[in-house]
């Protein structure tokens, strides 16, 4: 019995011929990196925290529509005496008080003047005041006292006495009373604060 491997197989004519057509080894390709997603997710997040922040940032910074109110405003000098007058009753907690009676004149200027005091430092504010022309020398002057007392007590923990917080009542009082539209409009003031 004659045995053949039948896994040899000897090339023929024809197959040598073939042979000779092989050419040499290609270059590498570079496969890429399977951690190359990341990434791109990466980036995909950080441009989505970008947009984020832009969203934000233009929510704060836009301009209100104009919406026609559907009912007559509260004057803001009335609305600046009733937070006065809500502010005594915090006699007991000067710190409050003070808050308080701030918040009150900074909003009250704000809304009478548009002055941006509620968003500034007292420093920002103070600087700001004298070009735009809107409150007399003297009044400048006594606001500046009034704000830096207030800020004492905010933020230097000061303990004043319940005369010395009414005196700033006071002298918060005298400030929307002097600059309130309707005396502006009805009588001529000097720049000393009193009238003519």
């Amino acid at each position: 019995m004659e045995a053949t491997n039948s896994a040899l197989v000897l090339p023929s004519e024809a197959s040598e011929e073939s042979l000779s057509d092989i050419h040499d080894i290609r270059s590498l390709v570079e496969v890429p990196s399977s951690w190359s997603w990341i990434w791109w997710v990466i980036g995909g997040l950080l441009l989505l925290a970008l947009a984020y922040w832009a969203y934000l940032y233009w929510r704060k910074h836009r301009k209100p529509e104009t919406q026609e109110p559907s009912q007559p405003t509260e004057p803001a000098h009335e609305r600046a005496r009733r937070q006065l007058e809500r502010a005594l009753e915090h006699l007991h907690d000067p710190d409050q008080f003070c808050v308080m009676v701030s918040d009150a004149i900074r909003v009250y200027l704000e809304q009478r003047f548009d002055l941006h005091a509620p968003d500034q430092t007292t420093e920002e504010f103070l600087e700001e005041l004298p070009q735009r022309d809107c409150l007399s020398a003297q009044q400048q002057q006594s606001l500046a006292h009034f704000l830096s007392e207030c800020d004492l007590v905010k933020f230097a923990r000061s303990e004043p006495e319940a005369y010395e917080l009414k005196r700033l009542y006071e002298s918060a009082l005298q400030l929307v009373r002097e600059t309130e539209p309707s005396l502006l409009a009805g009588e001529a003031t000097d720049p000393s604060g009193g009238t003519s």
